[in-house]
């Protein structure tokens, strides 16, 4: 047979083969697509002008380990391929107000120096709904540290530099030591990173402030960076989960019960430093306590609302100083001392303790047993020992 009749005989046979190849692969691919869904990556969270994709209709049923409050499985697939922030955010009168403050889940409030004092805010949960602008973000103190190294032994520590004078208030030698440091490190510090993940807005009060109160960020170029480094939930040398080692505080499903009546709470930090006396008004109606700095409502930015906490501990310490030429403090944090814990309009006497820096600070009653905690948000003042607190 010639090479002619031969191509004739066999082009409508491959022709054949090649469809039936064709639509068996669509069929294939087509079954494939619909019966196993396509898996996503929730460590980038899907986001649309920067809010988290949530079903408006999706229950809350996840606990924020943090806190207790009640989230979407949604934000939980977010959270949990994370380690929490915990970023320094001053309150000086010229940086109020701040941003990114209620957004939260958990924040400390120490003197920083001069009787000014300063934010430990931690974001884990909250902060997953949607982009956060946070700030101005200040330096690093080194009870803050200890704090920090609560949320997991390496959080994602975000500051401008820090107090570095040798001595016992060394901030920046403490995260060296610490093993935080380094281009690869858990240690966000704006000296090693720079913009676009930090930038400075001068006018963002809409009047020109000092430059120590204009430095900003976002939780989601934060996470960013940390994810860019390796440091997701996962710790990048050993692989362990941060939760591994994490010690949630234990929630309840209910309003707290005993303690006795306390709907106004008012202390200050240091005499004659008004500015940032405090006061804690409750709502009966929200179930929280609402701030008040230096006479005013204290409020974010990000949103013109007044912040308001469902738990309040105030949690006195021991202050040592100013202990060199800069004014640098200190603040006991690891040992036993004297709190109170304001939740649901009522107040409980209670003490707290911590063994080591990484371990958890634990609150106890009177006679022993663990405090258990209504589910919110938490804000824990750190007051001088002998500090006055009126409610």
């Amino acid at each position: 047979m010639d090479p002619a009749t031969l191509r004739q005989k066999l082009l409508p046979i491959f022709a054949g083969l090649g469809l039936y190849l064709f639509t068996t692969g669509i069929s294939y691919a087509a079954f494939n697509f619909l019966s196993t869904p396509p898996e996503i990556d929730f460590t980038a969270p899907v986001l649309e002008g920067g809010e988290l994709v949530i079903d408006p209709g999706e229950p809350k049923t996840e606990p924020c380990p943090l806190n207790g409050r009640l989230y979407t499985k949604t934000e939980r697939r977010v959270w949990e391929k994370r380690r929490p922030l915990a970023v320094m955010i001053e309150n000086h009168t010229e940086a109020r107000p701040q941003s990114g403050l209620t957004a939260a889940d958990v924040v400390y409030e120490a003197v920083a120096e001069g009787g000014i004092t300063r934010f430990l805010a931690i974001y884990y949960c909250d902060a997953v709904a949607r982009d956060r602008l946070l700030g101005p973000i200040r330096s690093a103190r080194t009870y803050y540290l200890d704090w920090a190294s609560e949320y997991g032994a390496t959080p994602l520590y975000v500051h401008v530099g820090g107090a570095n004078l040798p001595g016992p208030a060394n901030a920046l030698g403490q995260i060296r030591e610490y093993g935080w440091g380094g281009r690869n490190g858990n240690d966000l510090n704006q000296f090693a990173i720079g913009y676009p993940t930090f930038w400075r807005d001068y006018e963002r009060l809409g009047r020109t402030v000092a430059t120590e109160h204009t430095m900003y960020s976002t939780t989601e170029k934060l996470w960013a960076e940390g994810a860019q480094r390796g440091w997701t939930n996962k710790e990048p040398s050993t692989e362990v989960d941060w939760q591994e080692r994490f010690v949630s505080w234990t929630f309840t499903k209910e309003e707290s019960a005993g303690g006795t009546e306390a709907e106004k709470i008012r202390f200050g930090f240091w005499e004659s430093y008004k500015e940032y006396n405090v006061v804690w008004q409750y709502n009966p109606l929200t179930h929280l306590y609402e701030r008040f700095n230096g006479g005013e409502p204290l409020k974010d930015l990000n949103n013109d609302t007044q912040i308001a906490i469902r738990v309040i501990i105030i949690q006195f310490t021991p202050e040592k100083g100013p202990i060199d030429e800069l004014k640098h403090l200190l603040y006991k944090t690891v040992g036993s001392g004297k709190a109170l814990i304001f939740q649901d309009g009522k107040v409980i006497e209670a003490n707290w303790k911590k063994a080591k820096r990484t371990q958890r600070t634990i609150y106890t009653s009177k006679t022993g047993g663990e405090i258990t905690f209504s589910p919110g948000k938490i804000w824990i003042e750190i007051v001088p020992t002998g500090n006055t607190v009126d409610y």
